[in-house]
């Protein structure tokens, strides 16, 4: 088989990591790619979101399969234009990327499909808002409608707060057109968790849970970033939960998909929140979450193209699924400043001394000069297996010891701080 790879962070990093290692998978490209994502597979000069020439590279170089990594393509439609060319590829179409492309409609579906959620309003106007905020309580949670790049919810504390947030969002259109409608919802207490699954017409499958850090400092301090660091499995999903989640949520988005006549074909991510009445919905995304990825990828045993192929043939509930008892810890290592203001072309040190069980997937660099340097918010996730999410954890803070950049930031407690997530 020949697989292009959309996309260039992490998440593509660990899924061309992981096909490169199966049976079948004869040549991989990339687009555009990183130097990481380059050591087990052909870059591309083309971005990510330059669907034409997307599509005429995989029409000339008779791509079997095209896997999409990020949500912005997928939102812009690229799977219905390969489609239309009769070209295989792996993620939803366009109208079921609305999914992660519209806050608002996601909840609407949440509440139609009788799915757990927050309660919400959506607004378009910003005195509307303002006049209402008052009424969803403190801590309110506040969501740019549309995309931005994982960093369009604000969780503000106060009055003061939320409507400086919201002028932010609808006004000084801090995300552009995203924030020119905004949900609001109440702020749900309890411990955030979230669930990949993979999904075709007829089959709902999750796959092995993994926690996600998305504040910038220890202790979820902080603002959100895209995610600081995971380990699986999440040590809150037991069997029960897992049993509740399956039938509350995943079942009924299923249900949903088939009454609305959504033909969803690819990765759903849910973000939970499990709080004292039950899980609850915070939200949907369309591909793999990142760096979810990289911890589970790294625990499936199953051939992830196989998994694919079967989901695109509707045959998704034929393909037995397996993982690695192993548990996984990945820890980003981010540039200073991140998720706000931060420099790039920093030059990265240490990578070749690591152990050699330790897996580095490339976020956000670039060579420059012969040099690794920086060339993002998220740099590297440092990743290691282990018998427990602890050794694991170990194992990695060990080698992140090895490695150095200037301004170089990490959580040290991914992983390490089991006993005090389960307190609500």
């Amino acid at each position: 088989m020949k697989i292009l790879i959309v996309g260039s962070g992490g998440r593509e990093h660990a899924i061309a990591w992981k096909l490169s290692k199966e049976n079948n998978v004869e040549k991989i490209y990339c687009a555009p790619g990183n130097p990481g994502i380059g050591e087990v597979a052909q870059c591309l000069d083309i971005n990510d979101s330059d669907i034409k020439n997307l599509v005429k590279f995989a029409k000339e170089n008779h791509i079997d399969l095209t896997v999409v990594g990020p949500e912005v393509p997928l939102v812009n439609g690229i799977v219905d234009e390969f489609e239309k060319e009769g070209l295989k590829i792996f993620g939803p179409n366009k109208e079921c990327a609305r999914f992660e492309g519209s806050k608002a409609f996601s909840k609407d579906f949440m509440i139609r499909h009788n799915i757990p959620t927050a309660k919400y309003k959506q607004y378009t106007n910003l005195d509307e808002a303002i006049n209402e905020i008052d009424s969803f309580g403190y801590p309110v949670v506040i969501k740019a409608d549309g995309l931005a790049a994982g960093k369009g919810v604000v969780i503000p504390q106060n009055r003061e707060d939320a409507i400086a947030t919201l002028k932010e969002m609808m006004s000084d259109k801090k995300f552009g057109s995203s924030g020119e409608k905004v949900v609001v919802e109440e702020f749900l207490s309890g411990i955030e968790t979230s669930i990949l699954a993979f999904v075709d017409n007829n089959t709902i499958v999750p796959m092995v849970s993994a926690k996600d850090h998305k504040k910038v400092y220890n202790f979820e301090k902080g603002p959100n970033t895209g995610g600081m660091g995971t380990f699986s499995p999440s040590e809150i999903y037991t069997d029960e939960l897992s049993k509740e989640i399956k039938k509350q949520i995943l079942n009924k988005t299923l249900d949903g998909f088939k009454k609305d006549n959504l033909n969803y074909k690819g990765i759903l991510f849910v973000g939970l929140m499990i709080t004292e009445d039950g899980p609850k919905v915070l939200e949907y995304n369309v591909r793999f979450g990142d760096p979810e990825t990289q911890s589970v990828l790294f625990r499936l045993d199953t051939d992830l193209h196989k998994i694919m192929e079967a989901i695109l043939e509707n045959r998704l509930k034929d393909i037995e699924i397996n993982y690695k008892k192993e548990e996984v810890v990945c820890v980003m290592l981010t540039s200073g400043g991140y998720p706000e203001d931060y420099e790039k072309g920093k030059v990265i040190t240490g990578i070749e001394n690591l152990d050699e069980d330790i897996v580095v997937f490339h976020s956000g660099t670039k060579i420059v000069d012969g040099n690794l340097v920086t060339n993002g918010g998220r740099v590297i996730g440092i990743t290691a297996s282990a018998d427990s999410v602890e050794e694991a954890a170990k194992k990695v803070y060990k080698n992140i010891e090895k490695i150095n950049f200037e301004g170089m930031h990490y959580r040290t407690d991914i992983g390490m701080q089991l006993s005090k997530e389960l307190s609500f």
